[in-house]
């Protein structure tokens, strides 16, 4: 069973060649699905793109001058050398307009040192008859493929994305992982335990630890052999809120998580008792169903608050009332430093995969729709009565189920949250993310 990991595409070139513009238009017409889920949210800077059935995040950088003096300038430049160093895949973006320019030779140096696989697209031309005396001089460069496109008018683009698609293979496989191997990733806040945690529970120091915070830069895999059960732990540096994402160190930081996100089964999201839930855990907690995954929450470092009941209560009460959007994810109180709760970490780790991994058959499933629809009849829409015919299952991780009806555009979302928590309570899935698609029946002509 494998699982596949999605590459971080980073977006280079000098100041007002087009980079923000070919983003916007990437995201804005091939963006991955967007779940309407309460607390969901992305970030402008960057974004996950799906282009025939490959997926990778694209990161939108500053403008690399290099000939500038002034502090934010350099600050930028900065920024974008850690945008080099940390992306999977470069797309190195240049003006057709302007020509080739002095900066973007030592741009295309920089490239070359990185070793990354990298794309050379010449923007700003609007049609093929602008190609020939545009790209003559971007040969200079050495550069084998050169991509003319318009990123304002889409001219070209469709073709790099088709051939760029290619390049990702399916999407990089990763190494082939023992059958029953469970993908646990490990998100969360800056300095809220998430290696400490790991070591923890692994038992032996394989993660760096450091009370500093933002030590973890990447995503780290580490394979663990319990009873008959393999785990696959993949810690990853903290996600700030945006905010507070002030270089792109940090930014890149981000992606690596929500790559990390992309590939794991399970995702253990941690909180800090001393602090509570805050808004940017609801995030992270978003990020996590936003891709499907089961979640299970620990509020660790627990024994700071151990000797005040109080506190204890109005923090669960509180994580309960923030995350209503994900009240299935289970709640435990940990200590990673002092060990406490750690125990109860893996079976209940084990009874949400076996949720999340469930499949059933069509004849439970519409068994499950009409005690549904007997205890509370759709609402009429339009005037007409709302009828679903039958359910069946699509896929698992999670459990998915498409329901055939009349009119699904006239379901009203409470009726659909009816639907969601019958099912989980018949299929007893009250661990695992559930997904339910309404879609119409094809009427005989």
């Amino acid at each position: 069973m494998k699982r596949t990991q999605c590459s971080v595409v980073a977006l280079i070139g000098r100041p007002n060649v087009g980079k923000s513009t070919l983003f916007n238009r990437l995201t804005r017409s091939n963006k991955a699905i967007v779940d309407p889920t309460p607390g969901v949210t992305r970030d402008r800077h960057y974004e996950q793109v799906s282009w025939n059935d490959r997926r990778f995040i694209l990161v939108d950088t500053g403008g690399i001058e290099l000939n500038k003096q002034e502090e934010m300038a350099g600050l930028i430049h900065d920024q974008s050398l850690q945008a080099i160093e940390e992306a999977d895949i470069l797309v190195f973006i240049m003006d057709g307009k302007e020509g080739l320019m002095s900066e973007d030779h030592e741009i295309a140096a920089l490239l070359r040192k990185s070793s990354k696989p990298t794309f050379y697209l010449v923007n700003k031309i609007d049609g093929p008859e602008l190609e020939h005396d545009a790209l003559s001089n971007f040969y200079e460069l050495g550069v084998e493929n050169l991509w003319p496109i318009s990123s304002g008018h889409g001219y070209g683009v469709r073709s790099f994305l088709d051939s760029f698609a290619e390049s990702l293979d399916i999407s990089e496989e990763i190494d082939q992982l023992p059958d029953n191997t469970i993908r646990l990733a490990c998100i969360g806040r800056p300095n809220v335990g998430k290696s400490s945690l790991i070591n923890r529970m692994i038992g032996e120091n394989r993660m760096v630890v450091s009370e500093k915070a933002g030590t973890t830069r990447d995503s780290v895999d580490t394979l663990f052999v319990r009873g008959d059960r393999h785990f696959l732990f993949i810690d990853t540096a903290g996600i700030r809120r945006k905010g507070k994402v002030q270089d792109k160190l940090e930014k890149f930081s981000v992606m690596r998580a929500l790559s990390a996100l992309e590939r794991c089964d399970v995702a253990l999201i941690l909180l800090d008792a001393s602090e509570g839930i805050t808004e940017q855990d609801t995030k992270i907690i978003g990020y996590a169903l936003e891709r499907g995954r089961a979640c299970l929450v620990l509020v660790n470092k627990w024994d700071l608050v151990k000797d005040n009941k109080k506190k204890q209560q109005w923090i669960l009460d509180d994580i309960k009332k923030a995350a209503i959007f994900a009240g299935f994810a289970p709640v435990l109180s940990i200590s990673a430093l002092r060990g406490s709760g750690i125990k109860r970490i893996f079976p209940e780790v084990e009874k949400i995969y076996h949720q999340y991994c469930q499949e059933f058959t069509t004849n439970k499933l519409n068994r499950v729709l009409k005690k549904a629809v007997e205890a509370h009849t759709p609402p009429l829409h339009q005037g007409k009565r709302l009828k679903l015919y039958y359910v069946t299952q699509v896929k698992v991780k999670p459990p998915t189920f498409i329901i055939f009806a009349n009119y699904p555009k006239g379901i009203h979302f409470s009726y659909y949250r009816f639907l969601v928590n019958q099912f989980r309570s018949h299929l007893d899935l009250q661990k695992s993310p559930i997904k339910i698609v309404l879609k119409e029946r094809v009427r005989r002509k």
